[in-house]
């Protein structure tokens, strides 16, 4: 069993912990908001009184907290009781250019910081589930994976580029953000339509737009070339008459979405596949 530092117990850093707990391991936790440590005291945690104390003789470190400024603030305060070569392994959602920067300074600094962002909900780091990225030097995955698997469903090693792990991070969290908001658009239609949730819900039970991803990439790619399979002009229509169908109701996504292909159709290509106005 390893003694292992937790800063930041917000509702991920808290559920971490407790699954660290839960496996027996010695766990410290730390907390701006002293009132947070309470519960998992309660639970087996030791509570630091500020981030040195919390990581000194652990084991392994992790950081759970909002963004670049407070992972900067934290690890400046850590510094003092930090062992050496002990990993600080930064859970938190950060600025690819800024995690790029932090690992260039602290490596350099003797600090041995780890870029490992998470795709959780507390359910899912409370019970092991979920997945947990990582990139930088191959040697941090070779050592830092077996514990990092006992925390998550999956583990996934991007490779040796140091800010990807941040990028893949941004992306994914967008793209799960545009979908519920499409989502909504969805739903919004039906509503403006006299027809329920549920029933507007039956449409993906056969209609799977989102197993097609790579085949949407291809078409992006190639948007311009050859002949199309769906125009421009008349996706504009569907998309059109879909607003015009959804009423008074507020959508989210379909209005950006007409307006682009309205700045492909002035650009010339009204007559190119509809997925060029994904281009850019």
């Amino acid at each position: 069993m390893a003694t292992i530092a937790v800063l930041g117990t917000g509702l991920l850093g808290a559920a971490f912990a407790e699954n660290l707990i839960s496996k027996g391991h010695t766990v410290r936790v730390w907390n701006r908001t002293r009132q947070k440590l309470a519960p998992l005291v309660e639970k087996g945690a030791m509570a630091a009184a500020d981030p040195a104390e919390c990581v000194r003789g652990a084991d392994r470190v992790h950081l759970v907290l909002s963004e670049d400024t407070a992972v900067d603030d934290v690890v400046e305060q850590l510094r003092p009781g930090l062992g050496d070569g002990v990993p600080v392994v930064d859970f938190s959602t950060n600025l690819p250019a800024k995690v790029l920067a932090r690992f260039e300074r602290l490596r350099a600094a003797g600090v041995r910081y780890v870029s490992s962002p998470v795709f959780m909900a507390p359910k899912h780091a409370r019970t092991g589930t979920g997945l947990i990225v990582m990139s930088g030097p191959q040697a941090d995955d070779e050592e830092l994976r077996p514990a990092l698997e006992e925390m998550t469903g999956k583990f996934w090693y991007l490779g040796e580029r140091v800010d990807l792990a941040a990028i893949y991070k941004l992306a994914g969290n967008s793209f799960f953000f545009a979908v519920t908001a499409a989502l909504g658009d969805t739903l919004a239609l039906g509503r403006a339509n006299g027809v329920d949730e549920s029933v507007m819900m039956e449409l993906f039970q056969e209609f799977k737009p989102g197993s097609g991803l790579h085949t949407v990439h291809e078409r992006i790619a190639t948007a311009c070339d050859g002949t199309p399979s769906f125009e421009m002009t008349m996706a504009h229509k569907d998309a059109r008459l879909t607003k015009e169908a959804s009423g008074a109701e507020h959508l989210l996504v379909l209005p950006a979405v007409i307006a682009g292909m309205e700045r492909a159709i002035d650009n010339g290509d009204g007559g190119a596949d509809f997925a060029a106005f994904a281009k850019g």
